[in-house]
């Protein structure tokens, strides 16, 4: 009679035969494939994604340091923000510019102001107005903020309207109006008397701070 040792010693040898057999049946039922299988040619594919975004990462971070340090580049951060005044004015001139057959371009030129006036926004509502209040200048803060709201109205009315509408022109006209009385108390007001109170330090943390927040918007 076979001890409890042997018994147990002869169920483990049939137990790996069997287990062989399964493992040596799986493989050859992985080997056909399945509806979830990248098969051999899973890592190229799979590196050629990992390179393609790191690429367009790479590229969108480069587009927005090539941006944000041309602006930069312009000086303390009154002269920045005067510079987008003058990239805004220029875009509602070439807005201007165009009749109604000029529909695609029309919708491309809305887009690019858009883009820089929201990038703009940012950083005044970010930085500018609130260091406005801290100054005690919360009067010119309060209003100048509350001038971005009906900016923002402006581009809801021209993208509600569309391009071709009979009128574009006009609204387009009223909103540069808008934008170059805004500017103007900026530049000729507001941020004259605000910055004559900063010492260097602050006028270059300030600054910073605009460049900061200009390139995640950028």
């Amino acid at each position: 009679m076979a001890t409890r040792t042997q018994s147990r010693t002869s169920n483990r040898s049939a137990n790996n035969r069997s287990s062989s057999n399964r493992g040596s049946s799986g493989e050859s039922s992985s080997n056909k494939g399945s509806a979830f299988s990248w098969g051999d040619n899973a890592a190229p594919i799979i590196a050629a994604a990992i390179g393609g975004a790191a690429i367009g990462f790479a590229a969108n971070y480069g587009r927005k340091f090539l941006m944000q340090g041309m602006e930069a580049a312009a000086g303390d951060w009154d002269e920045i923000l005067a510079a987008e005044h003058d990239m805004a004015l220029a875009i509602f001139d070439k807005m201007l510019a165009t009749d109604e057959t000029h529909t695609f371009k029309r919708k491309m030129l809305l887009m690019k102001l858009t883009h820089a006036l929201d990038k703009h926004a940012h950083q005044e509502e970010m930085v500018v107005y609130p260091a406005l209040r801290n100054a005690n200048e919360t009067t010119d803060a309060d209003q100048l903020e509350g001038e971005h709201g009906y900016i923002k109205t402006y581009i809801y009315d021209l993208d509600e309207m569309g391009p071709d509408s009979s009128n574009w022109l006009e609204k387009v006209r009223e909103f540069r109006a808008l934008v170059s009385r805004h500017a103007h108390m900026e530049e000729e007001e507001v941020f004259p008397r605000f910055k004559a109170e900063l010492d260097e330090e602050q006028n270059a943390r300030i600054t910073s701070l605009v460049n900061r927040d200009g390139f995640w918007m950028a």
